[in-house]
């Protein structure tokens, strides 16, 4: 029975990641406004000569992407977040 769990999960885990991927790859003219787009139209406005200290490694394909990669993270987080209380409860039970 446990066999059959395994695959379970991993079939859900390569859908999750089938899931972040396939936008990525099919969405590529996106746009969201966000908090820093509004920053620098508001420091352009204040010194039009500001020159940004360093520029992004990766160019993303488009604004949504950030949004995602976002998400992806805090998911990631909420996990680790979760399964630590799950190990402590758990060990909590056991004793």
């Amino acid at each position: 029975m446990e066999h059959k769990t395994t695959k379970t999960v991993i079939a859900l885990l390569c859908l999750c990641v089938v899931i972040a991927i396939v936008p990525l790859l099919l969405i590529t003219d996106s746009e969201f406004g966000g908090a820093d787009g509004q920053a620098e139209e508001v420091i352009m406005e204040i010194n039009a000569d500001y020159e940004p200290w360093f520029e992004s490694i990766i160019e993303l394909p488009g604004g949504e992407t950030e949004s995602l990669l976002f998400c992806l993270q805090a998911a990631l987080g909420g996990m680790v977040f979760g399964g630590g209380f799950g190990y402590f409860v758990g060990r909590k039970q056991q004793s």
